[in-house]
């Protein structure tokens, strides 16, 4: 192992994929500078479980994932969740599942508007969007993407013209039954319909970019854990995701004064805000068993053997909802009273996504004994504009203990009204549609549960989500813009010469 350095120009705390690329761009700008990325885990290039779209599964519960647990949730029956945090160089990216999907443009205008700065809007950050994309389709609209960057994209089809999944049809006509609008290109800020899901698979591989990197109160290093000391010349970057990143701050002596001082870390900043605000992407899957399984539609048959249904997740489809405007209204009014200015019910918000998977997905982590042989097909479905929040807090001084994480899942009404409405959709998709009963003989429940129909009650499907609701991996929120950093990405109470997330 090469020896530790005393100093560095920029030290970047955490190798995962905003880090790898800052440490990158920084070396692009300041040759001059030094620079030294801290990771814990390991180089992911070559790993067994980063290369490919199906062995990317794999990777859960595996070296490359600390997987943590939440506290246990008091909305889904105290059962504590999984919470996936990769372990290696380039992170989230590394055990992810490789689909590209652009927010809508309204999301970002929000957090523009929220911040009182236009550059963190859509219109702001577009150009960043177009720099890292290399678009499949050289049609596309040039204002929204960009054909020359490093990252290749492309959607299921253009991925190999023999990559045609034999449901792909029928589950695109069961949308067009269900009367909802295809979008041909839901990465250009208005994703509401279905469109074909776009991956970052290149020729069915994951590509981990691996390039030489040369060379008030102030942070001023880094203490690793082996005690070793590492001073920062310019700038300490704190880049270590939605669950360390705040543990980090807190152990650094910035956050709320009555959880550091119950630990006994110094004050050095006290800002209350550190660690709040930690919001995630809820799923329930539901599984259907397929009513000829014997044609060969799902991963894990015998038939299922096209080499090109290999080169990204065996799917086709992905669909964004609104929450009918009156269940939405209903649901923020027993949240707060008010709904007037509530932007939650703009036409422009997405409240749900739905995806149809050609495998059980979910089920293994769900701990529901569904076989992977080929019989069955998956929908998870996704709220995406999530009002839960929840917290990481620390449960010790030492920095190798896990952070404590509580999503404080479905806590909601407006959440519970949006995960309510996608399952009844994803229910009707395939038994409201002459489409989806050609597809599937019936929706599969976990042992003791009952089948739910597209009229299921609020208690029924409450109770479902209770037994399997997990994360879909999206946490976000512990370092807040404009609360705990400010539009330039500095840490309130640290010089700006100092420490950055």
């Amino acid at each position: 192992m090469a020896s530790i350095p005393q100093s560095a120009d920029f030290i970047i705390i955490g190798g995962g994929l905003a880090g790898c690329v800052l440490a990158s761009r920084l070396s692009l700008r300041r040759p001059e500078c030094s620079i030294l990325i801290i990771e814990a885990g390991s180089d992911t290039a070559g790993h067994p479980l980063t290369s490919s779209p199906l062995a990317c599964f794999s990777a859960h519960f595996s070296d490359l994932d600390w997987a943590y647990s939440t506290v246990p949730q008091k909305n889904l029956s105290d059962r504590s969740c999984y919470a996936a945090a990769a372990k290696g160089l380039s992170g989230g990216s590394a055990i992810n599942y490789g689909t590209w999907t652009r927010g809508p443009a309204a999301d970002y205008d929000r957090w523009a508007k929220k911040v009182d700065d236009l550059g963190w809007g859509y219109h702001g950050l577009v150009p960043y969007f177009r720099k890292v994309e290399k678009h499949f389709d050289s049609h596309a609209n040039p204002q929204q993407h960009g054909f020359s960057g490093p990252i290749h994209t492309a959607s299921v089809s253009s991925s190999d013209p023999n990559r045609k999944y034999p449901l792909r049809q029928p589950v695109k006509e069961a949308w067009k039954e269900l009367a909802v609008e295809f979008v041909p290109d839901a990465n250009s800020g208005n994703p509401l319909g279905v469109s074909e899901l776009v991956e970052n698979w290149r020729e069915g591989q994951h590509h981990v970019v691996i390039e030489e990197l040369s060379g008030s109160m102030v942070a001023t290093g880094v203490r690793l854990a082996s005690g070793d000391t590492i001073h920062a010349t310019k700038e300490v970057i704190i880049s270590a995701g939605t669950y360390r990143t705040p543990q980090i701050l807190m152990l650094s002596g910035i956050g709320e004064a009555k959880d550091l001082a119950k630990h006994k870390i110094p004050i050095k900043f006290e800002n209350p805000a550190v660690g709040r605000n930690f919001h995630d992407h809820l799923a329930i899957c539901l599984w259907w068993k397929l009513r000829y399984p014997e044609q060969g539609l799902a991963l894990g048959s015998p038939l299922w053997i096209e080499p090109s249904y290999l080169k990204g997740l065996p799917s086709d489809w992905i669909a964004w909802q609104r929450t009918p405007t009156d269940l939405m209204q209903r649901a923020l009014l027993a949240d707060h009273d008010s709904a007037d200015s509530d932007d939650l019910l703009a036409s422009s918000r997405c409240h749900i996504e739905i995806i149809t998977v050609y495998a059980p997905a979910g089920a293994q982590f769900a701990q529901v004994p569904i076989p992977f042989d080929g019989t069955h097909v998956a929908t998870p479905i996704l709220g995406m504009a999530p009002t839960s929040r929840g917290t990481i807090t620390i449960s010790s001084s030492d920095a190798s203990a896990a952070p404590v994480i509580d999503p404080n899942y479905y806590s909601t009404e407006a959440d519970r009204v949006a995960l309510r409405h996608g399952v009844r959709q994803a229910l009707k998709l395939f038994k409201s549609t002459e489409s989806g009963q050609t597809i599937i003989e019936d929706e599969v429940p976990p042992p003791g549960y009952k089948t739910l129909n597209d009229d299921a009650s609020d208690e029924d499907i409450d109770f479902r989500v209770q037994r399997v609701a997990n994360t879909f991996y999206h946490a976000a929120g512990t370092a807040e813009m404009g609360e705990v950093v400010d539009t330039e990405l500095r840490v309130k109470g640290v010089a700006s010469s100092g420490r950055r997330c």
